[in-house]
């Protein structure tokens, strides 16, 4: 039997309350970027981490869900996605890392991922972190331009990551993970791919709150989980970034509830004119 999509509508209350959770997760994604440095371990910065929520009043969203034993998820280089924070795993210079964080704040939740070099990287891989963050954005503009139109559906968003990616050159868009909904709960109706055909799945309406999270390779797209039953890694063995950013859909735009500025920086006139920058 197909699975039935059951999407929770936020009152403008509820997004404005995301927003404050959303704001969590920008700070702590902050400190932790500014603290991605040579000899740093993973677990040093899942500690930023979860020392800064805390300190905001909300609850690390990761740490217990389905048994996770972290804050942050902390992949590096071939690893994708969902890696556990270990003080085994010390930042080399050179090397990619993919910080994943969610916090939980008044029972609203917000979700967000950022990629960043540790010290100097090649061309290659800055490269790699400035397409899939073209190409989040790009999904998220397509979520704006879709409810103003009164016409966008879910797969529009898919469509234009993929487009971005495939504009850029040759990289792998890692499929059977992507976005989600999420409001209440961290992960909700409806998944959001990363690539597919536009004008499909449900309509874009005001009140849905999605996480777009595009994952990108610099070779194939194939991944593999390991034995610890998280860790995703690339098959092949090439490097990998992952982006996110938690948006509302708004009567009159888009409102990127984990980006300081709401992402008007990125978005112009596509971001709702109710925003408001700060908590």
């Amino acid at each position: 039997m197909a699975h039935q999509v059951e999407i929770e509508l936020k009152t403008p209350e509820e997004i404005g309350r995301m927003r404050r959770a959303g704001l969590v997760v920008a700070d702590a994604l902050a400190r932790m970027r500014a603290a991605v440095a040579p000899g740093v371990s993973t677990a040093d910065l899942d500690a930023i981490a979860e020392e800064t929520i805390r300190a905001a009043g909300a609850i690390p969203s990761f740490k217990g869900y389905h048994g996770y034993p972290a804050s942050i998820c902390s992949s590096v280089n071939d690893q994708v996605v969902h890696a556990i924070p270990s003080h085994r795993q010390v930042l080399r210079a050179g090397d990619l890392i993919s910080i994943d964080c969610g916090a939980e704040l008044d029972g609203w939740h917000g979700d967000a991922a950022i990629t960043v070099g540790v010290g100097d990287i090649s061309n290659d891989l800055r490269r790699l972190v400035t397409v899939a963050e073209d190409a989040m954005w790009a999904g998220v503009a397509a979520a704006a331009r879709g409810v103003r139109s009164g016409k966008g559906r879910l797969t529009d968003i898919s469509f234009a990551i993929q487009s971005a990616v495939r504009k850029a050159g040759r990289y792998g868009i890692v499929d059977g993970y992507g976005g989600h909904g999420i409001g209440s709960a961290m992960h909700q109706d409806p998944f959001v791919e990363n690539s597919g055909r536009p004008g499909k799945g449900p309509a874009l309406r005001p009140g849905m709150a999605l996480a777009i999270e595009p994952m990108i390779t610099k070779g194939k797209p194939k991944v593999a989980e390991l034995d610890d039953g998280w860790t995703v890694v690339t098959v092949d063995g090439s490097v990998a970034a992952h982006v996110e950013h938690t948006m509302a859909i708004c009567d009159d735009g888009v409102w990127v509830l984990t980006a300081p500025d709401g992402g008007r920086a990125r978005l112009g006139e596509l971001v709702t004119a109710r925003q408001q920058v700060s908590a």
